[in-house]
């Protein structure tokens, strides 16, 4: 039995959870850091790092990190059969949910948890950070095949825009994105030359469920969020935003607090919004102009 609370969802634990299994051979530690340069300014002691422009993702194609990429990775790291796996990160816990996300795809998911408040709450508490990295022996984990049952792909989305999959899809970008009044975030360099959302698409802000110390808010206040939206479970679910890592982090709060059954999108609106002869929804009628 480990030492320290664990939250109302077993997917989430808190910084004493944390603080109480530094120390713990059975527990891995990894920050995944929107900007990768904070690790080495300081982590949590113990902590390895996950670099989400090369571990989680494969460096030629557009893809996830292979099968035997991340089998390396996490093998280095000490990652076993029978680790439990602790994911933190910056902003809110954007990239370590979608860390959460590929190790789902990887059969690893019910072994994840993730640091409520990230690297945001932990700063605030004072809690001790480090600039050592650690060393561990080499696992001889092996990984499973991916299960694609969580991940969505194109064809679903336009199967579900085009009214041949009754799927709810979750858009959790900015309202502004959504209504198509901005292509994308002001300075972001992922862009798509159409602007708007995947028709029937819902928007519920992933900010929406977090509180201000970066936590999630209750299961009951997430539940209630997205049921004003017409999301209560009762249909599968498809989440997307502009590059899927945002919306790894609502994938995580429905599938690993509410329970539902949800997938995530992750070409999200840089590939639907760059394809050809798909149906887009504009109601602000903005026109890429190519600046």
């Amino acid at each position: 039995m480990f030492a320290g609370s664990v939250l109302a969802s077993d997917a989430l634990v808190d910084s004493k959870w944390v603080e109480d299994n530094l120390e713990n051979p059975k527990v891995r530690i990894f920050e995944v850091s929107v900007d990768t340069g904070v690790y080495e300014r300081g982590h949590i002691p113990g902590a390895a790092h996950l670099n989400w422009h090369t571990d989680l993702v494969d460096p030629q194609k557009r893809d996830i990190a292979s099968r035997e990429a991340f089998e390396k990775t996490l093998r280095d790291a000490g990652v076993d059969q029978d680790t439990t796996i602790v994911l933190y990160g910056d902003n809110n816990n954007w990239f370590a949910a979608w860390g959460a996300w590929v190790f789902e795809v990887y059969g690893l998911g019910n072994q994840v948890k993730l640091l409520d408040g990230g690297r945001k709450l932990w700063e605030a508490q004072g809690l001790p950070l480090d600039t050592a990295l650690p060393d561990h022996a080499d696992s001889t984990l092996t990984l499973a095949d991916r299960d694609n049952s969580v991940r969505a792909r194109f064809v679903d989305v336009v199967a579900v825009a085009e009214g041949r999959n009754d799927a709810k899809l979750i858009d959790i970008r900015s309202a502004d994105e959504y209504a198509g009044k901005i292509f994308a975030p002001e300075g972001v360099k992922e862009l798509s030359v159409r602007a708007g959302h995947i028709p029937s698409a819902v928007n519920v802000p992933w900010g929406r469920i977090v509180k201000e110390d970066g936590t999630f808010k209750s299961e009951d206040e997430i539940k209630a969020i997205y049921a004003e939206k017409g999301i209560d479970g009762s249909k599968p679910v498809i989440t997307y935003c502009r590059i899927g890592e945002r919306s790894s982090h609502t994938w995580f709060a429905l599938k690993k607090i509410l329970g539902y059954d949800v997938r995530n999108y992750d070409g999200s609106w840089t590939e639907y919004g760059n394809a050809v002869g798909v149906p887009v929804t504009n109601i602000a009628g903005t026109v890429w102009t190519g600046k």
